[in-house]
């Protein structure tokens, strides 16, 4: 397909089906960025936005943020999974509080889990940052009109197309209208992850750690609680899974035991 169609078909598409109603587009404020970005990890658009609006109703800033204790902020992300996003983005206010707002992607990438997507989109969407965001959808509107057919495409096919067709200026809304366009083609039944190199299907959450974790965190937000009661969480033949998971919540500054009690950190 030819640049100039792709960007009319994505600009036309994004006029009249865009999700201009997310909390996050409203904003350029880069810590409120961040937050929907580290939120929209793993996690679906439509799960993220009640609890982005509540995050930030009680955490407002980074200083804001920075100052609650762990407890508090695992309590408020309860329900979001993958807890230890929350805990990252905890410490990246902190560093946020002591340094000053990161002025640029290298700066940003030094952040506590901010790595090199959550560190280019960040700045995408709130400096109109020029650089490459690879992600799900934008993998599928790419692949879907530039490699019809072909088999394992790299990430570095799609650069070099999303090179092209990156209009000049207003990087933010060509983002949040690709975005869109690829995830209106992915209900429309289009599904091309198989066909990237890079990707890596998700495993099972039921039996897993990641599950032992979630419900362990999920009772402690609930108040402290005896280790017999968090290791009959999930049944008999899951305490052994679940003591490992205590051992390393613990190590990781999740939870702490105090007298014969464990609670959030």
């Amino acid at each position: 397909m030819k640049v100039q169609k792709f960007r009319r078909l994505v600009w036309t598409h994004y006029k009249k089906h865009g999700r201009h109603e997310l909390s996050w587009r409203k904003t350029r404020d880069l810590y409120k960025i961040l937050v929907s970005e580290v939120m929209l990890q793993q996690t679906q658009v439509e799960r993220v936005e009640p609890y982005y609006r509540e995050f930030l109703r009680r955490f407002p800033t980074a200083r804001r943020l920075a100052a609650a204790p762990l407890s508090e902020v695992l309590k408020t992300w309860q329900g979001l999974g993958y807890n230890r996003r929350a805990k990252m983005l905890h410490e990246a206010a902190k560093q946020i509080a002591k340094e000053g707002m990161p002025e640029s992607v290298a700066e940003l990438e030094k952040l506590s889990g901010v790595g090199p997507y959550t560190a280019t989109a960040v700045a995408a969407f709130a400096w109109d940052e020029p650089g490459l965001v690879l992600e799900t959808n934008v993998r599928t509107a790419i692949t879907h009109h530039f490699f019809p057919g072909q088999e394992k495409v790299s990430d570095k096919e799609i650069a070099e197309i999303l090179h092209k067709v990156m209009p000049k200026g207003n990087v933010r809304e060509w983002y949040y209208a690709l975005m869109d366009y690829g995830s209106f083609l992915k209900r429309s039944g289009v599904r091309i992850n198989a066909r990237s190199s890079h990707y890596t299907k998700q495993s099972k959450f039921s039996g897993s750690n990641r599950e032992a974790r979630g419900a362990i965190l999920k009772e402690l937000a609930k108040g402290s609680q005896t280790e017999a009661r968090l290791l009959g969480l999930l049944g008999d033949d899951r305490r052994d899974q679940l003591a490992v998971a205590l051992s390393k919540l613990k190590e990781e500054g999740f939870i702490v035991k105090v007298q014969r009690n464990w609670r959030l950190a």
